[in-house]
Parts: C-alpha cells; sequence; structure tokens
C-alpha cells in the first residue's frame, strides 16, 4: 500500500507542477493582454507575434489546467446529487469516472500525436506575415496535457478505489 501512495504521490506531483506553470501562464497571458491593448490603443502600433502568444499560451492553461482541476476535485459533476449518495456510491463513481477519464484521454493522445508529427516534420509556423516560427511545439502540448490528465484519472482511480488519504482535499477521499 506504501509503494501504491508513494505511485499516485509521485503522479499528483507532476500534476502540481503543470499546475503551478498553468497559473504562472494566466499572470503572463493577463500582462501580455494588457501591454498589448496598451502599446495599441495608447501607442498605435502592434505586433501579430504578440496576439498569436496570446492565443497560444491559452493551451498550456486549458492543457495542463485540466489535470490540476481533477487533482484539487474541482472537476465537473453534479454535487446536488453526488452529496446525497452512499459514501460506497461516491467512490464507485471517482474510480469509474477516474478510469473512463484515463481511457478517453489515452485516446486523446493516440489520435493526436500523427497530427503533431506532421506539424514536426514540416516545421509548421505560422501562416500570418510576422506571426510565431513554432507551431509545431504549441501542438506538442496536446498530447502532452492529455497523457498527464490521463496519469491524473488513473492516480484519482487509485486513491478513490484504495481510499488513499487526499492531501488536496482535506474532507477525506469520498469527498464527504
Amino acid at each position: 500500500m506504501r509503494a501504491l501512495s508513494r505511485f499516485v504521490n509521485g503522479i499528483e506531483g507532476a500534476v502540481r507542477l503543470f499546475g503551478w506553470i498553468a497559473a504562472w501562464t494566466c499572470v503572463a497571458l493577463v500582462l501580455m493582454v494588457a501591454g498589448d491593448v496598451f502599446v495599441r490603443y495608447f501607442l498605435r502600433t502592434g505586433a501579430v507575434w504578440l496576439q498569436e502568444l496570446q492565443w497560444h499560451l491559452i493551451s498550456p492553461i486549458a492543457l495542463f489546467g485540466m489535470s490540476y482541476a481533477l487533482y484539487c476535485g474541482e472537476q465537473v459533476r453534479v454535487d446536488v446529487l453526488f452529496e446525497r449518495f452512499p459514501a460506497w456510491l461516491c467512490r464507485v463513481i471517482e474510480v469509474v469516472g477516474g478510469l473512463a477519464l484515463m481511457l478517453f484521454a489515452i485516446y486523446a493522445v493516440w489520435l493526436s500525436l500523427p497530427w503533431v508529427h506532421q506539424s514536426w516534420l514540416r516545421a509548421e509556423s505560422s501562416p500570418n506575415p510576422g506571426g510565431l516560427p513554432y507551431r509545431w511545439a504549441l501542438k506538442s502540448l496536446i498530447p502532452l496535457g492529455f497523457a498527464l490528465l490521463a496519469l491524473q484519472g488513473l492516480a484519482h482511480a487509485l486513491r478513490h478505489g484504495f481510499g488513499l488519504p487526499n492531501p488536496a482535499n482535506q474532507s477525506g477521499p469520498s469527498g464527504h
């Protein structure tokens, strides 16, 4: 049980790291948007690459943030019903939900890999004049983000299935 707990904690440590990256990416995005608005409206100039970078920063926020949301117990569910279920049923729902999410995320990784590979082979960049040159790097975040989600889905299922304490949620593994 101790090895399982270390395994789950290791996965969740990686998820926390990527959650931290997503959070600071939000800060960078807000500062960039504010700077871009200032430059466009007060200095009457702008840059295509800066606007594209703002769009690109949304990707790691969403792709890394979805795993972190699951880790923190902020996933979407109908809490008004979930809270009325007995603890054993909540636990079953969490395990089945985590495993289903893991399978979906693995499928998303599998679907995205050929698309990302093609982007790498072409050294894909922005079609816009003055745009960013490394679109292939942005597309590489898709399988990475979904692989992280698959791992967190597995950790979620294991944590709830074996009743491991959840450091992100002090109320315990069942959410009650």
